[in-house]
């Protein structure tokens, strides 16, 4: 099983395209945190039942990134923008070029019109 993290994100790329039962089991599994007998309890499964819906889910959304990647462009971005951003605070810290320091301002502004969080 993946870790429940990294469930998540790619639960969260791609968990609109699982059946409805096993969201539910990833949505109480991984999102609420609940453990499998929680999970079942609530469901009216099996513990087992629980563990093959979300083998099977995770092996689906597993699946998904391998053809479509989402997960891996997010974090290759994710990480291409950190890394500008601290280049672009390397930059203002040398100097005091008003012109250079609004270009700064608005590259930062861009990145974070790119980033659904603004972080």
């Amino acid at each position: 099983m993946n870790s429940k993290p990294h469930t998540s994100l790619l639960y969260d790329f791609y968990g609109e395209l699982l059946g409805d039962s096993q969201k539910q089991v990833v949505e109480l599994y991984v999102n609420e945190d609940l453990s499998l007998a929680e999970v079942a309890d609530i469901l009216k499964i099996s513990r087992q039942g629980v563990r093959d819906s979300l083998t099977r889910a995770e092996k689906k959304l597993n699946e998904y990134e391998e053809k479509l990647g989402m997960l891996k462009t997010y974090r290759e971005r994710t990480d291409r923008d950190a890394r500008f951003r601290h280049k672009i605070h390397e930059i203002r810290r040398y100097t005091d070029d008003d012109y250079i320091i609004e270009t700064l301002n608005e590259m930062e502004d861009l990145l974070k019109g790119d980033d659904p969080d603004g972080v």
